[in-house]
Order: C-alpha cells, then sequence, then structure tokens
C-alpha cells in the first residue's frame, strides 16, 4: 500500500483509498492462517482466543498475529474484529505490554479480569472499554446472538508483537487434549503460558 501524502496531494485516487480499505467479506481470520500453516490442530487454537479474530489494521512493521492486516497504518495501533457465537471467549490472558480496548458492536459481553477472572462487568453495544496492560482478562459473549467487538491494541513503544500471556490453567488443558506436540508448536508461533 502506497503512502499517501497530502502535502503532495491533497486529493488521493479512489484506487489509493481502496488500499486503505478492509472489507469485512474479503477479511481472514488470523487463527486460520495459523492453523494451515504450523499444523495446530483447530481445536487447540479455539481455545486461545474467540472464533473468529479478522486483523483489519496493523502498523507497517508489524510482526504480531495482525500483521495479515489488509490496511497498513502507523506505528501504535492494531485493530481487529473479534467474533464470538454465544458462550465464546478466548480465556483468561495477559497482554503484557499492550492496553487492549474493545468497543462492542453487537451483542453483549462480559468482561472478566483478576488472576482467575474473578471481577467483571457487562458492555453492550456502542460501550467501550480500555484494560491496561498486564492485568489478565477474558471476555465473554453472553447474548443469544452472534456478538462483535473491535479489538484495538495499543503496544508499548517500540513493541511489534504485542505478547499476550495464556493463564497457567490452559497449559495442562492443551498437554491433556492435544498432547505435548501441539504445545511445542505452539510455542513456536509464541504462544505462551504464565507460571
Amino acid at each position: 500500500m502506497a503512502d499517501i501524502d497530502p502535502q503532495r496531494d491533497p486529493n488521493p485516487t479512489v484506487e489509493q483509498m481502496e488500499a486503505r480499505v478492509a472489507r469485512f467479506d474479503k477479511l481472514v481470520p488470523y487463527k486460520e492462517t495459523m492453523n494451515t500453516a504450523h499444523g495446530i490442530p483447530v481445536e487447540a487454537m479455539r481455545m486461545m482466543s474467540t472464533e473468529k479474530v479478522f486483523p483489519v489494521m496493523s502498523p507497517k512493521e508489524w510482526t504480531g498475529r495482525s500483521s495479515v492486516a489488509p490496511v497498513k497504518g502507523e506505528t501504535g495501533l492494531t485493530v481487529t474484529i473479534a467474533e464470538a457465537p454465544p458462550g465464546d471467549h478466548p480465556g483468561l490472558h495477559n497482554h503484557t505490554g499492550s492496553i487492549e480496548n474493545f468497543f462492542c458492536l453487537c451483542g453483549r459481553f462480559e468482561i472478566l479480569w483478576g488472576a482467575e477472572g474473578e471481577y467483571s462487568l457487562i458492555i453492550e453495544p456502542n460501550d467501550f472499554i480500555s484494560v491496561p496492560s498486564g492485568i489478565y482478562r477474558d471476555f465473554r459473549n453472553i447474548s443469544d446472538e452472534t456478538g462483535r467487538l473491535m479489538v484495538m491494541i495499543q503496544p508499548a513503544p517500540g513493541d511489534t508483537t504485542d505478547e499476550v500471556i495464556h493463564a497457567p490453567a490452559r497449559r495442562p488443558e492443551i498437554i491433556e487434549r492435544f498432547g505435548g506436540e501441539t504445545l511445542e508448536k505452539m510455542a513456536a508461533i509464541g504462544i505462551k503460558f504464565g507460571t
């Protein structure tokens, strides 16, 4: 995607602007690209995030899981859409150096936080919450319809990956259900678990 320089040309063409559009019907969930490329069972990856996470925009230099986003922006913001059927949730996880912001597009979500998800509140369409870095959090669709959250990640300066640590309880569950080899494959692509 070519940068648009408003000083040189304050009227970008339709083609230039189209290169800055993410069409929802063309977005590919990042789990699909991970499963295909790394041979991790789909069900194992489902335990690490909601059913579908669609990368929308990532910084040009981004190397993290949303690097396949069709729109490349400036440093400091990654945007995805998390789509969750009723009851779906990613499990407790911690963005160690990034602020994670949720804007509810549709459905109702329980936002949980704390070492064991012991605190919670509900957000509904057009509600927004910002979760500081370093706090375990989860979000669960509590409505009877598919819910969508716009998720905006604000990484620390210089971070190009957004390190996520999953709750320690997930590790033995992955090993029991899918074996140690799956855990090794997950570690190879940067999926980490707390201790």
